[in-house]
């Protein structure tokens, strides 16, 4: 039976899942599967890619440093591609579906007649790196130890409607869940799954360099420590011939380097030291991605196409400090943000402004709320502005003729005073007479060019900003504890957004540190609505609780929204590599490339 047939059959008005259990090589959230049982391998690889050779990387982050091999525990930083080559799942998600995943270390997925339940019958194949194989008990101990104190809490976030892991025998696992939701089965065949040897026994917060047991195509391999990794092809993976792996993970090398600024970084690329970079700055990619070797064809620009939907990047603004619990002060702070300036001056007209979090993508809210918002916004009234209701949706300030900056500021300056925020003594202060100071905390430099511009049109406003460079370790120590005023932050965009939401916007998130609500978002009208998107048993229901989400957050004023990009800019070496034919719709530049790209011999 289909995703659809499930879905068709399977939700009663009253929420209640009404079809019998089934069972399937694939697990859809909406819509069908579009690979069939037995299928031979995803349309966007090269099945007879030859495998061999290596690729050499930079880190995709801020990282500068890395003193971990355990990506899931809060302290310290783990290498970049660790996760994604070392560690595998249950399923395995495609780059040309959204919310939809195929049997990798499980072979077959059977949800409960009621929802509340899901089994996964594991691949007798799958082997740990060690040699031994993948069973019930490795899955069980997996989710247990991300739901420990031990862990990273976001663990804790994302799997919290999961009552519990259940061995049903030595290769079936059942998780339990505490209410009937679509999205969990796929949440949880998301799950990465380790040896129970891995640290051999140690508390797993103690588990630190530890090399890794797990199951994916590559272990670690040569390490630098803390200045580049090589993950070497593990040549007996024991999923190398498997339908969701064929033409997959080529290279018998990957290795990522780290340099500690985007100068370093731009002329080591140029001189040969790594072989692909994806570029984030617009002012980079116009002036210093050119020359000699672009023009010789010795190295490839180009700017690659995507379906996916906008990214979110902005500054957020955190809310647990006392200054900026008004949501006038927020949206004060945005009206100073002259991004058509910016555009103009520093970008190259190559971006387009972020609206709100879901930009470029059926969830994004538009206009006033229409009928299946309203139907969810109504019973939340009394928790909730009236402009929601009476008003279109915010879009972020322009300075566009006829708007100008001037003309933003002064706006600006009304909200602060209706806030308690008035002008007097050579800065802006509130009725207990202290001034308005804003942090703005970076890691790496690149935001200096920004932000510069903003603070000189926040001094307008009598506010004093500062600029504060970290490092990528005490950035990360400072946000896991929410000491900061403001930060950059960029998530990619998401065809299905579900459960990380509630991470990033959920109250009980708001209060525990490490989570990714970093704006400190508390509110229970955003945590209803978070319920309406989690328990959506259809598309269309998906879409009117995210677009009545995004609706409620804009108002709320957490952030000064900035740009996104619609294509993915890339340089890599001619000559030296070979891709599908067929590109995928939804994917991340780095991934497609590290999981379907080859070496030409």
């Amino acid at each position: 039976m289909t995703a659809r047939g499930l879905i068709a059959c399977g939700v009663a008005l009253a929420g209640a899942f009404a079809c019998e259990a089934w069972a399937a090589h694939a697990y859809a959230q909406f819509g069908d599967i579009k690979y069939p049982a037995g299928f031979r391998h995803f349309a966007w690889v090269n099945p007879d890619a030859p495998k061999g050779g290596d690729i050499e990387l930079v880190s995709p982050t801020r990282i500068t440093n890395f003193d971990k091999y355990n990506p899931f525990t809060l302290k310290g930083t783990s290498p970049p591609g660790l996760g994604s080559l070392v560690f595998e799942s249950l399923l395995t998600v495609t780059f040309d579906e959204p919310a939809t995943a195929y049997g990798l270390l499980a072979e077959d997925v059977a949800v409960a007649a009621d929802g509340l339940s899901v089994t996964f019958r594991l691949n007798p194949r799958a082997r740990f790196h060690d040699g031994a194989p993948v069973m019930a008990a490795d899955v069980k101990h997996s989710f247990d130890t991300l739901m420990s104190r031990q862990a990273a809490p976001q663990y804790r976030v994302v799997f919290s409607d999961v009552q519990r892991a259940v061995v049903a025998a030595p290769r079936t696992v059942r998780f339990d869940f505490k209410r009937a939701s679509v999205e969990l089965p796929l949440l949880v065949g998301g799950l990465p799954v380790f040896s129970r040897a891995w640290g051999a026994g140690k508390p797993f917060d103690e588990v630190v360099t530890d090399i890794p047991i797990a199951s994916g195509p590559y272990r670690v391999g040569r390490v630098n420590f803390g200045r580049d990794i090589t993950y070497q092809r593990d040549p007996g993976y024991w999923a190398r011939d498997l339908n969701v792996r064929r033409g997959l993970y080529n290279f018998d090398r990957v290795t990522y380097k780290i340099y500690k600024d985007s100068t370093a970084q731009t002329e080591a690329f140029k001189a040969g030291e790594f072989d692909y970079v994806q570029v984030f700055s617009a002012r980079e990619w116009a002036r210093t991605y050119r020359g000699r070797k672009f023009d010789s064809g010795e190295l490839i620009r180009t700017e690659l196409k995507t379906k996916n939907a906008g990214d979110f990047q902005g500054f957020l603004i955190n809310t647990r400090r006392e200054k900026f619990k008004d949501p006038r002060v927020r949206e004060a702070l945005a009206l100073a943000f002259d991004f058509e300036w910016m555009n103009w001056q520093l970008f190259y007209h190559s971006y387009t402004r972020v609206r709100g979090y879901f930009t470029g993508s059926d969830f994004e809210a538009r206009g006033r709320p229409g009928a299946d918002e309203l139907a969810l916004l109504e019973p939340l009234r009394s928790k909730l502005p009236a402009a929601i209701f009476e008003d279109g949706v915010p879009l972020p300030p322009s300075t566009a003729p006829p708007n100008s900056l001037r003309g933003n500021l002064r706006k600006a300056r009304d909200l602060l005073a209706a806030a308690g925020w008035t002008y007097r003594d050579d800065a802006l202060r509130n009725a207990r007479d202290e001034p308005m100071e804003v942090e703005f905390l970076d890691s790496g430099g690149g935001m200096i060019r920004l932000i510069a511009p903003y603070m000189q049109a926040l001094a307008k406003l009598g506010i004093e900003a500062r600029y504060r460079q970290a490092d990528f370790a005490l950035l990360r120590k400072r946000l896991d504890v929410y000491d900061f005023d403001l930060t950059s932050s960029r998530v990619p965009g998401n065809e299905t957004p579900g459960s990380e939401l509630v991470a990033r916007f959920g109250s009980e998130s708001a209060a525990t540190e490490g989570s990714s609500n970093l704006m400190g978002v508390r509110d229970p009208a955003i945590d209803a609505l978070l319920e309406k998107v989690m328990s959506a048993t259809t598309r269309p229901a998906l879409v009117a609780s995210l677009r009545a989400l995004d609706r409620v957050l804009r108002h709320g004023h957490y952030a000064v929204p900035h740009y996104y990009a619609g294509t993915f800019r890339v340089a890599y070496r001619a000559g030296k590599f070979g891709q599908p034919a067929v590109a995928p719709d939804y994917y991340q530049p780095e991934a497609w490339l590290v999981s379907t790209w080859w070496r030409k011999k």
